[in-house]
């Protein structure tokens, strides 16, 4: 074997087992990861489950106690309203005869619960004794509960009221009452405002550890809060916990404990925190009780991140020697090929004078040279195609300023009207901010606006003087007329709303089909105004030619009744800044 076939043997050997090597190293990271990551799935299934029974235990519990709070109070209630049943005070609360003793009653009621703030019994016609440590009637959350409180008592119903904040402090607090019957008819109300201070102290109790817990009502308002200088009750919280707004959703009437995971914002620039929650209705009152709790921070509790850098930090540093021999093997089988992959995308963004450069291995330096060889056929095939279709477009264009100006020359008073119309027209478009393929077919539409007057008679179309109403009504046929004529090319189908529409008003007296307002296209409003100018600007049989202000402030006068406001004022604005001119002479358009 010759030397220099030997050299290149050894280095194609080399090459390949360079790709070996590297895949060897990648394989004996690979293992190690997905141990690593089933340690964490694990870890992470574990602190979840560890979590998830816990939330459920607080959550139970805590529903347990609240409903028996309430219920505990309500028979208060009850037994009060058995005493004054008993003494026969309960036929009216308000009888002077017994207005000590009944003030004294209450009185004790309030001394002996300090959940109980205030205690108040009123007769049928809202008139009473009342008992507490502050007066109801200053406070409007609790007017307004007792009035409601009121009306279901005439119905004969308990009922609890939203929670509310009392006092500066933001003290949780409700108001409970049952009715006062006598001889099976109202007679009036008892109730009671209670303060559920007590079941905030629970919920601090069971918010540790980064745990956050507090009862919601059925309709997404906080019942009571850890801490109230954070959320004071009655608040909406229905945004702020995706676990509040399955509250809100479920039927009143469910008793269940559901455990989800969620992801909430975690403050600016920081994305989103992941969370895990649970929630206990408690149907009877329509509340339910919430904990919740940052992943990351019971990870950071349970030693999870601890376990889980460090084990991060051994797989990272294996990892990273992997890379580092791994990128020394590929660095001689990646260069050449990286040289076609960026030849390959410079061609893709027409830049066909890029070349390959030819090295490395000889099949990829064949595949470099075949590749330059494609690039300058395709270079030459690109370069043909672009003059064939900047030559059609110059043909095209051509043809349409031609078939303007035959139309314009039927007229002598309107020779380069066209011309001019579509100069204006693109002038307000760039000023609509109109994009560069809109901006062509507004050119060309306000080319071809009048095209329609080809089919219409010279006798009407070259009338000196004032037209009749049937000449008039002959003229306006040349919209549609130069629709119909322009129909049939696909590719001035685009520009049709132009020819056809350019004489709609915004307020529908246009024609040929009085549209209104938005139905009636952008660009048919802009060449409404483009023609428009040119027509008041330039000599008319019926008129001398007028000067630019006169025409913009005649334009201005038609605003919304007849043209677009946003298109005038996008004319004023090219006029004061000098980029519209008057063009007396045929433009190149």
């Amino acid at each position: 074997m010759a030397p220099s076939a030997l050299r290149k043997l050894t280095t194609r050997r080399l090459r390949i087992l360079w790709i070996v090597a590297g895949a060897l190293l990648l394989v004996s990271v690979t293992p190690l990861w997905l141990y690593h990551r089933q340690v964490l799935q694990l870890s992470e299934e574990k602190l979840q489950d560890t979590e998830r029974v816990q939330q459920s235990e607080i959550t139970r519990s805590l529903a347990s106690e609240t409903l028996q709070f309430e219920q505990s109070l309500r028979e208060e209630l009850i037994s009060q309203r058995q005493v004054l049943a008993l003494t026969g005070w309960i036929a009216d609360v308000n009888d002077p005869v017994h207005s000590a003793q009944l003030a004294r009653l209450l009185q004790d009621f309030v001394e002996n619960d300090s959940n109980i703030l205030y205690v108040t019994a009123v007769n049928k016609e809202a008139k009473g004794q009342s008992a507490g440590s502050f007066s109801a009637d200053r406070d409007p959350f609790v007017e307004a509960a007792l009035k409601r409180a009121f009306t279901s008592s005439i119905q004969g119903f308990d009922s609890d009221s939203e929670p509310f904040a009392l006092g500066q402090g933001n003290s949780p607090a409700l108001v409970m009452s049952v009715p006062l019957m006598a001889d099976g008819q109202f007679a009036g109300m008892l109730a009671a405002v209670v303060s559920l201070n007590k079941l905030q102290a629970r919920l601090r109790d069971a918010s540790v550890r980064d745990r956050m817990v507090y009862i919601v009502d059925m309709h997404g308002y906080i019942v009571a809060y850890p801490d109230t200088r954070d959320l004071v009750p009655g608040r909406d919280v229905t945004s702020l916990s995706p676990l509040v707004r399955q509250v809100k959703e479920l039927p009143h009437d469910l008793r269940t404990t559901q455990t989800t995971n969620f992801l909430i914002p975690a403050g600016q620039h920081h994305g989103k925190k992941e969370m895990i929650g649970t929630y206990s209705t408690i149907p009877e009152l329509g509340w339910a009780v919430i904990a919740q709790r940052s992943l990351d921070d019971a990870r950071e509790d349970a030693g999870v991140n601890e376990l889980t850098s460090e084990a991060l930090r051994f797989v990272l540093g294996v990892m990273s020697l992997a890379l580092l021999l791994g990128y020394l093997f590929a660095v001689g089988i990646t260069r050449p090929i990286q040289g076609l992959v960026e030849s390959t995308r410079a061609i893709s963004r027409a830049e066909f004078h890029e070349r390959a450069e030819v090295r490395g291995a000889a099949e990829i330096s064949e595949l470099a040279e075949t590749f330059n060889q494609m690039a300058d056929h395709i270079e030459e095939y690109v370069e043909r195609l672009r003059e064939a279709a900047e030559e059609n477009r110059e043909l095209f264009l051509g043809s349409i300023r031609m078939l303007a100006a035959a139309i314009d020359e039927k007229d002598p008073y309107t020779r380069g009207h066209s011309g001019r119309v579509a100069k204006y027209s693109t002038i307000i478009g760039e000023g609509l901010g109109l994009t560069a393929e809109e901006l062509d077919r507004l050119r060309i539409s306000a080319l071809l606006h009048d095209v329609g007057k080809i089919g219409v008679d010279d006798r009407v179309l070259k009338k000196p003087g004032q037209l009749t109403e049937e000449e008039f009504g002959l003229m306006k046929q040349h919209t549609t007329k130069g629709a119909n004529i322009m129909r049939p090319v696909a590719q001035l189908r685009d520009v049709l709303p132009g020819i056809e529409l350019h004489h709609e008003r915004m307020d529908g007296g246009g024609y040929p089909y009085g549209l209104q307002g938005d139905q009636i296209p952008m660009m048919a409003r802009i060449i409404a105004v483009a023609d428009t100018l040119d027509a008041i600007t330039t000599d008319r049989p019926y008129h001398s030619a007028m000067d630019l202000d006169y025409a913009l402030q005649r334009i201005c006068e038609l605003s919304v009744s007849k043209f677009d406001a946003r298109v005038v004022a996008a004319l004023e604005s090219a006029v004061h800044s000098g980029r519209l001119r008057l063009t007396a002479t045929l433009v190149e358009v």
